[in-house]
């Protein structure tokens, strides 16, 4: 939102800023087409105008809030569903965004309107005074869920990272335990596929099998280890995964 300048006298209110701020240009817009609208919104005084921009403003907070609300309890569904297989990161870096920029908006905003409470009488004829602490009722109620908010959107980071760190592990173990697995295959393979001979080569006297001798002779030498690491795993309970 833009800043938001604001002269204010008992006859007159101007506002200035350097771009739209769409809220205020709507409250014009229907001021301009509807006379109701008009006198509903401007009152009998500067000093009662003044307190409908203000509210403009606040409901507009109020509206972008209920959306910061409704992503936050979607994203909490999404974080804690294990089915949920995209990546959050960015919609939580995007939420954080969003809430601190709302927060940069609603708490000078408050330092404004109580200044001017004090002040805005004058430029009224009638008590107005319960009409502008009613708008601080309402950017107090902003605050507060804005700090909740705040406070929300950090925890389900720390556990986002803390799932998506968890899943890794669990990614890096499985691969570390094939390679692990795969250890006495490669080292034994690599032994039988030297230019030299062996036990169980085709040159060798152990012939039962005919030419597939050798290929046996691998596999089988090759699975018992791996199968007594595989057995060693699991009663050790490195390959409980759940």
């Amino acid at each position: 939102m833009s800043q938001l300048s604001i002269f204010v006298g008992i006859n007159y209110l101007i506002t200035i800023h350097q771009s739209e701020i769409e809220p205020l240009v709507e409250m014009f817009q229907r001021c301009k087409s509807n006379e109701k609208e008009r006198e509903t919104s401007m009152g009998d005084s500067s000093g009662f105008l003044l307190h409908s921009i203000f509210e403009t403003l606040v409901s507009d907070l109020f509206h972008r809030l209920s959306k910061i609300e409704g992503n936050l309890q979607d994203l909490e569904d999404e974080i804690f569903d294990e089915r949920t297989k995209s990546a959050k990161a960015k919609e939580i870096n995007l939420l954080r965004r969003e809430i601190a920029s709302l927060r940069r908006t609603a708490m000078p905003l408050r330092s404004r309107i109580y200044e001017i409470t004090n002040e805005i009488q004058k430029f009224s004829k009638e008590d107005i005074i319960s009409y502008y602490n009613d708008v601080e009722d309402h950017v107090d109620k902003i605050i507060e869920t804005l700090a909740e908010a705040k406070e929300t959107i950090e925890i389900y980071k720390d556990v986002y990272y803390m799932l998506s760190t968890e899943k890794a592990n669990k990614i890096l173990s499985i691969l570390t335990i094939i390679f692990t697995l795969s250890i006495p295959i490669t080292v034994i393979s690599s032994f039988y596929g030297m230019n030299i001979n062996m036990p169980g080569r085709i040159e060798a006297p152990f012939r039962f099998l005919g030419p597939y001798t050798t290929m046996f002779d691998v596999i089988i030498v090759s699975l018992i280890p791996t199968l007594l690491m595989y057995w060693y795993f699991r009663r050790a309970g490195w390959m409980n995964f759940d």
